[in-house]
Formats: C-alpha cells, structure tokens, sequence
C-alpha cells in the first residue's frame, strides 16, 4: 500500500555514517519512541548496501536481546513512501534489485528514492560515550563482553556477518544498560578491520577480530583520537614511533608480529589473554568462531571473578 502521510516525526540527529542518517523518531499514532536510519538510493553501491542490510535484517525470523530489532522498512520515492517486504513484487523494490544486480541506476535519477529502517531506539548512547564518561569496572567489562558474545553468536547462526563492529555501532539501553548491536552493511573501519578486510576479503572471522579489538581495548582503556570527528573511540592500535597503526594493518604487513598483551597493566587474566591473541590471529582459522568464543567467555567470567590477575 502506497501512502503519502508520514507515520513518523523525526526528532534529532543521533549519529550519521558514511551512508546513512540515524534520526530519534516517535510514531504519531502511540508516541512510543523508535530509531530511524535514512539510507539515500541515488547510486548503485548504496542501493546494494542498504538491500544486504534489509535482507539481513528482515531474514532474523527470532529476536535476541542484545540485536536491533527491525519493526519495519519503508521504501519512498518522492512524497510516496510504501512498506517494503522481503521478496516483494512491488514494482518500486524490483526497480531497486535490479539497480543493486546490474551495478548501474535503473529507476528514474530525477527521482528521489530512500530506505528508512525503523528499529529499536537505545537512549543510553553509544559503547564509547558510556564507558569513557565512567570509571573502569570490572563488572561492566563482563556485562559488555558476555552481552557481545551472545549477540555475536546469534548473528553467525543466523548466517548473518556484521561486517562493521566497532563501538559506535554498540547501542546502550537504559536502565537495563543492555547493549544492542546496530547492524551495518558497510565494509569495516581502519581500527577494528581484520588483516584480510584489508585485502578486500570478509568472513565471519573478521567479525570475531573486530571484537578482539573492543575487548582488548576495553579491558585496558585503549583509546585513540579520530582524525576526521577528533572524538576519543575506543581502540586498540600498535606504536610505530610516533604514529598509531590498525592491528589488522599491521599484522598483514607482519602476520608474525606478537602483540604485547596486556599494553597498559601490569597483569592480565591467563584465559582472557589467551582469548585475545586468539581472536587477533593474523590468521583467521586460528580464531575461534563465534559459538565458541561466547562459551569461553562464560566460562571465564564464571571461574575467574577478576578478570585482571
């Protein structure tokens, strides 16, 4: 069904990427509030990427706690705005697949086509933003990396990679401090890509690398400063005099490079080091998957109650 009367009202700006806008939206009929990413078609390659993020999202048949849930995506061409469904034959979505498979623009370029994803909305702010304005626990580490693992898990067994973990795209709820991953279809950033990612290949082993960099860098409050936003974002990196360097950069120019594990402490937990260099592996079928990986890490936050000795 086509209509031109908008169901949401957009509220603010909550974070914007390299493809899309993330607006803070209330539905007009409850008032209840929800996310809305904005996802401008105007080439083939966002066409493609705002189809992989439907497609993944849309193929979730359960929910899990700690993963966006899709309530619906709207697909508007000019003041016309339709629900789009997986597999739908409505001429407006072919005009889209075709784009996406063809690799050039099919539909009409004076038109004005955008994909909104609505979803759950997190008031708690972003992974960076409620740890770094916090003091270190150790109890809110286990909460994170438990929470991340489950969901982690979960994607993989759905067949789904997430291709851009980094803290940003961990959303905190409030006052559960539940954290969702925000899924993203876009190819990694420099500090949590996997040395493959770097050479253009992604597994789900590049999911599990990227979580290593989190999680190292959470343990230790590893942080760096973006160039482009000067924003401080959680990150573990390696020192090459006076510049910082992407693990994964670094490992693909010395994949037998040993990372010197803890950085910052003085003392890390056995099993949580070894987990860490396991997943940073320059080699990606020595990490573990990620069924795997949430299992050790129950295990250790059931048999070690500090993390750090």
């Amino acid at each position: 069904m086509v209509s031109s009367q908008p169901k949401y009202e957009l509220i603010q700006v909550v974070g914007r990427g390299s493809y899309g806008v993330v607006y803070e939206a209330v539905v007009k009929r409850t008032g209840a509030r929800v996310a809305v990413k904005k996802i401008r078609c105007h080439s083939p390659e966002n066409v493609e990427l705002a189809l992989r993020e439907f497609w993944a999202l849309s193929s979730i048949q359960s929910q899990h706690p700690n993963v966006i849930h899709l309530e619906e995506c709207i697909l508007q061409r000019d003041q016309l705005a339709q629900r789009m469904n997986h597999g739908s034959s409505a001429p407006l979505y072919l005009e889209l697949v075709e784009t996406s498979l063809k690799g050039e623009i099919t539909f009409d370029p004076c038109c004005a086509y955008y994909l909104w994803f609505v979803m759950d909305f997190c008031d708690g702010g972003d992974m960076n933003a409620y740890l770094l304005s916090r003091k270190p626990s150790r109890k809110t580490n286990t909460s994170f990396m438990l929470q991340l693992g489950s969901a982690l898990a979960f994607l993989h067994r759905n067949q789904i990679i997430h291709r851009d973990l980094k803290p940003d795209n961990i959303l905190i709820s409030q006052p559960a401090s539940v954290n969702k991953c925000f899924l993203s279809t876009a190819c990694g950033t420099d500090f949590y890509m996997a040395p493959e990612v770097w050479e253009g290949h992604y597994t789900a082993k590049a999911d599990i690398f990227a979580l290593g960099v989190i999680i190292w860098a959470m343990v230790e409050r590893i942080t760096f400063v973006d160039v482009e936003t000067q924003k401080e974002l959680l990150g573990s990196y390696v020192q090459q005099g006076s510049e910082i360097v992407p693990l994964g950069e670094a490992l693909l120019e010395n994949p037998k490079m040993e990372l010197l594990i803890p950085a910052r402490k003085k003392s890390m937990n056995c099993h949580m080091k070894q987990l860490i260099r396991e997943m940073l592996s320059a080699n990606p079928q020595e990490r573990p998957d990620a069924v795997e990986l949430e299992l050790r890490l129950v295990r250790i936050a059931c048999r070690e109650l500090d993390w750090d000795t």
